[in-house]
Parts: C-alpha cells; sequence; structure tokens
C-alpha cells in the first residue's frame, strides 16, 4: 500500500487517477470491518467538509471515488512547478485531509431484521450450501441469522446491499456456474459477504433463501430502504408469512 507516490511513508491509503474526472482513495486490499469503517469515516469527512469541485463521492468495499470537475482547479505553479494538472491539486487537499486525519463515525445505530424464506424454491442452493460447509441446513440458517452482518456497500443496482461479517463456517466461493435469472429479493452467500438481489438479474451467487421487501422504491424518502453501516439480521419466516409481507416492486 505503501509503494504508490500517493502514499505517504506511514500511511495505509493510496491515491491514484481514475479518468480525468475522478480519483481512488484506497485504504486496504482486503475486505473486513476496520477497512469499511474507515471507508465510511473519510466518506462523512468529504460530505460535511465539501471541497472545491467535488460533485460525488461514492464509497465502496476499500475505496472512496472522488468526482470532480476539472474546472475547478485552474491549472496553476504548485511547490514551483508549474501547470500543475487539477488531479494534483485535488489530490494535494486529499492527502492534507488523510495526514491530518478524520474521526471515526458513528455507526451501527440500526439493527434491521430482514424477514427471509429459506430453502425450497426461496433458497435452490440451500442443501448443496449446506454439504459443501459440512453442516445441517438448520445450522446455515442458524448462522445466517447470527452473523453480525453490516452493510458495507451498495452494488450491482440500486439498493442492492453488500453486508460482511458472515460467519466463517458458511465462506465459500460463488458458484462455478452463474444462473442467467436470479429472482428478485433473493438472499445470498459467497467470499465471506451476504447479499440481497433487489432486481432479478443474472447472478453467481449462492442462493440460500429470498425476502418479501422491496429494498430500494422511488416513492419513498429516501429510496433506499437500508444504510450504510446498517446491522441486519435475517428472520427466518415461512412461505405463508412471505406471501402476507411480499411488497411488489
Amino acid at each position: 500500500m505503501n509503494s504508490s507516490p500517493d502514499a505517504s511513508p506511514n500511511s495505509s491509503w493510496r491515491i491514484e487517477p481514475v479518468g480525468d474526472r475522478c480519483l481512488l482513495v484506497a485504504f486496504g486490499d482486503r475486505v473486513d470491518a476496520q477497512v469499511n469503517r474507515t471507508v465510511l469515516s473519510f466518506t462523512a469527512w468529504l460530505l460535511d467538509h465539501p471541497l472545491p469541485g467535488v460533485i460525488d463521492v461514492v464509497p465502496a468495499f476499500t475505496t472512496v471515488a472522488v468526482h470532480y470537475r476539472p474546472e475547478a482547479y485552474a491549472e496553476k505553479a504548485l511547490d514551483g512547478a508549474l501547470h500543475v494538472p487539477p488531479y494534483e491539486q485535488l489530490a494535494e487537499q486529499l492527502r492534507g485531509i488523510l495526514t491530518r486525519g478524520v474521526p471515526d463515525v458513528e455507526q451501527g445505530g440500526r439493527t434491521v431484521e430482514i424477514p427471509c424464506c429459506y430453502g425450497g424454491e426461496y433458497g435452490p442452493d440451500l442443501d448443496e450450501v449446506a454439504q459443501r460447509c459440512k453442516l445441517t441446513t438448520d445450522e446455515v440458517i442458524q448462522l445466517h441469522g447470527a452473523s453480525p452482518l453490516v452493510v458495507y456497500t451498495f452494488y450491482f443496482a440500486p439498493g442492492n446491499p453488500f453486508a460482511g461479517g458472515l460467519d466463517q463456517r458458511l465462506a465459500l466461493p460463488r458458484r462455478q456456474t452463474p444462473r442467467t435469472q436470479v429472482p428478485a429479493g433473493s438472499v445470498a452467500i459467497a467470499n465471506g459477504l451476504s447479499t440481497i438481489y433487489q432486481l432479478a438479474m443474472p447472478g453467481g451467487w449462492n442462493l440460500i433463501g429470498r425476502t418479501p421487501w422491496n429494498l430500494f422504491d422511488l416513492k419513498q424518502d429516501p429510496p433506499v430502504r437500508l444504510q450504510l453501516g446498517d446491522r441486519l439480521r435475517f428472520v427466518p419466516v415461512t412461505p405463508a408469512e412471505f406471501d402476507r409481507l411480499y411488497e411488489a416492486r
């Protein structure tokens, strides 16, 4: 992490350009709770202290993308050099912020209980997951519901959460052959994470259940039901309860 010219000798971050209107601040190469906490803290600081020309700040598992307008940074001299490009000027500001440090944000303010109908047509991979993990299906359900899952980021589709902290006994890779169509609401696991397919789409994760909840609704404010840092707890429901709780997308 410290080999980049945009990282200080003792830092755990690096800055790199992504095109001419975005730069990326990377805090680690491994997805874990501490790295994600740093990502969310840095994101919160940038949103509370907007920099000139910055139009969007996008957190991910280990990185923060900073989108900006280059015209906000007219080329100028910096440290005796001429024609310093906009990227270098913004990167210099970010280096200063990172070197001074930003306070940790409060996380985990909410615990969201998500109904999930496990197995059968709702979770067609549950039996195979249990077999590969050398567990019973009841143990898979219990471990999934008891895992301290935290929403790290949203991906693939609006409102589609990716949560870390899955019990290590459920660690397994994605399926070798992806499905061309995964039903909306499918609850899946892979690579130490759990997700919910908000929309029907192709996917290669292991499907163990399905939630009747709709996680993204433009008629709501905010439209995204979950928030970064939310703690998730999956609660088993029966097919009848699934039908009763079902929310149209």
